[in-house]
């Protein structure tokens, strides 16, 4: 009997947005949305989602915690365009207004396991008379126009530690490797809050 070949290949996101480090902001949220090219499509899970709003705890001035669960799964036919995780953080100005504060964006890890990222969020170059901001998944392209833009660059705002735990399913049987095998089934990264614990440029 000839045994049939998978056509297209599985990824599963599982993880969480766990919380953020922004030292001059509160009462803060999260919007999120996957970007991905062409050849990838979701088959279950949520492309994109918010937070709830967290204020800093009395021990942790600096830390809002959101502990926000992320999950879906994407088919593709190769790994181009491989997925990535765009990230903005909003919160209040000081006449109550919701104002974006950070906006940073991260590759899926391509290695199946636990991994934990701090992703780095900077100011977004806002157009003239926006008190808003623009939503994480109206960019044209997956990082915006951060760095295109003539807005000079500043500091980071802040910080936001994401967690994933990385499933992938007939990627060796189309013949791209994505780590050895059983790397799924490594223990889990510790999560910490250093700025410069593996961070991603945005």
């Amino acid at each position: 009997m000839a045994t049939s070949h998978p056509s297209v290949f599985l990824l599963t996101v599982n993880g969480q947005i766990e919380g953020a480090n922004f030292p001059e902001y509160d009462n803060l949220y999260c919007k999120y949305c996957f970007v991905y090219g062409h050849d990838w499509a979701p088959t279950s899970g949520l492309e994109e989602g918010i937070t709830q709003i967290t204020c800093k705890g009395s021990q942790s001035p600096h830390k809002l915690i959101w502990n926000f669960p992320l999950e879906t799964t994407f088919k593709s036919t190769n790994p181009s365009g491989w997925p990535q995780l765009v990230l903005s953080v909003y919160g209040p100005d000081v006449f109550g207004n919701d104002v974006v504060r950070g906006y940073g964006a991260t590759h899926i890890p391509i290695t199946p396991g636990q991994s934990v990222f701090t992703s780095s969020a900077d100011p977004l170059p806002l157009p003239p008379g926006d008190t808003n901001g623009p939503s994480p998944c109206s960019f044209p392209s997956p990082r915006g126009d951060c760095r295109s833009s003539p807005v000079t660059r500043v500091r980071s705002q802040g910080f936001v530690n994401v967690s994933f735990h990385i499933i992938t399913k007939d990627t060796r049987k189309l013949g791209y490797d994505t780590g050895p095998p059983g790397a799924a089934d490594t223990a889990p990264a510790s999560s910490g809050w250093s700025a410069e614990e593996q961070p991603i440029n945005t």
